[in-house]
């Protein structure tokens, strides 16, 4: 008796041995016509095999590509669609490039650091108070999330300078919003009662 370990490997194991003796019969045929008709009479086959890969976007061309596998790209019949070669299929992605920027404050983001350098070249006005203000509750709430500990509003009022070179400041009256409910302390949002 032949067990499956003393066998050659399967090349797609998921459509088993009975599929990749076929393909094996059929890379020996000689008359390409009749080759031809062997490989459709297989990508039916495995069609039928596997049902769920029929409910795919382009699955007759992801099968052409498993039979190509299947025959170690040795099979010899006028393909419908361009079959995926091996290299592409092995071929390592190329790497990634990550924008790797210095960060001042790892905490904050390179989003504030961009933010604060347009903040600093805004002229002085209702609306740049108004940014500043979101922006110190911004950084308040990111301190918070990255170190409970460190989180301080003399430091995010420090932070702000230091971004800004000094050219933006944050009034020493100025009242951050919770960072437990996100709202002002003493508006209508902030005096609503928990429900118990």
């Amino acid at each position: 008796m032949t067990y499956n370990t003393q066998r050659e490997k399967l090349i797609l194991p998921e459509y088993g041995r009975a599929i990749q003796e076929m393909v094996d019969i059929c890379l020996q045929i000689e008359d390409r016509q009749e080759r031809q008709r062997c490989a459709e009479t297989i990508i039916d086959i495995m069609a039928t095999m596997n049902p769920n890969v029929t409910q795919q976007p382009d699955y007759e061309h992801k099968l052409w590509d498993q039979l190509a596998i299947l025959s170690n790209y040795q099979l010899d019949i006028d393909y419908p669609y361009e079959v995926v070669r091996a290299e592409e299929i092995t071929a390592r992605p190329k790497p990634l490039k990550y924008p790797m920027q210095r960060i001042r404050y790892r905490h904050y983001g390179h989003l504030t650091e961009n933010f604060m350098k347009v903040l600093k070249n805004m002229p002085e006005g209702e609306e740049r108070e108004r940014l500043t203000s979101m922006m110190a509750n911004f950084m308040k709430r990111s301190l918070y999330n990255w170190n409970r500990d460190a989180m301080d509003e003399r430091k995010v009022r420090a932070d702000v300078e230091s971004y800004t070179d000094g050219q933006v400041t944050i009034a020493d009256d100025f009242r951050y919003a919770s960072v437990s409910n996100g709202h002002l302390p003493g508006s209508n949002a902030s005096k609503k009662k928990r429900r118990k």
